[in-house]
């Protein structure tokens, strides 16, 4: 009786904190950066946007699921016959982030977040642009997904809410031929994105 009084207790408590719910469209500012595995290849950000939408589900601890279009990519600087050759590479993705964040402030008016989380990139179309025609780097060498995990913070005020977000990339999105300068590349994001909650 004792442990199902107990199990009863967790339950409501557990009702109670995913009770409140937030949703609204976000839109974003971010930058990217590819990173390869050979250290001669220097790397350089894209100025990139996102739009979407998030939900979240929670008072002090909550889960925020969300859904965006986003373009990522970077320049990488290759040494070649003639010099440095840029080859800048765009790609446009369906974004998916689930974080689970807690409130270090949880005010009325103001609150100020934590948060972390995965996110899935399901890369919609792939685009290099290079200075020089380079058989080992075309748009069919990519994946169709990047992984990564998101860690940042947040703060909301009223019916606005800002969040800075680090995206550490964790999987090779690049499928190398067998002529390539490197096997790798990872893709890392800085995110800032402004929200207006609906609800």
């Amino acid at each position: 009786m004792k442990k199902i009084l107990i199990l009863v207790i967790v339950l409501l408590a557990a009702l109670d904190n995913f009770g409140q719910l937030t949703l609204g469209p976000k839109i974003g500012y971010t930058t990217s950066k590819l990173s390869s595995d050979v250290g001669d290849i220097k790397e350089s950000v894209n100025h990139n946007f996102q739009i979407g939408a998030f939900v979240r589900f929670g008072k002090k601890l909550y889960v925020q699921p969300e859904l965006y279009y986003a373009t990522s990519g970077g320049t990488l600087k290759v040494n070649g016959l003639s010099g440095t050759d840029d080859i800048k590479i765009k790609l446009n993705n369906l974004s998916i982030p689930v974080l689970v964040g807690y409130k270090i402030i949880n005010a009325k008016v103001v609150n100020l977040r934590i948060m972390a989380g995965p996110v899935a990139n399901f890369i919609l179309d792939k685009k290099v642009d290079a200075e020089v025609v380079l058989d080992y780097l075309e748009d069919s060498d990519f994946k169709n997904v990047a992984w990564g995990i998101d860690v940042g913070a947040g703060v909301d005020v009223f019916f606005l809410t800002l969040d800075l977000r680090y995206e550490f990339g964790l999987n090779n999105i690049y499928n190398p031929p067998d002529n390539a300068k490197f096997q790798s590349i990872k893709s890392n994001v800085f995110i800032v994105s402004l929200g207006f909650k609906l609800l």
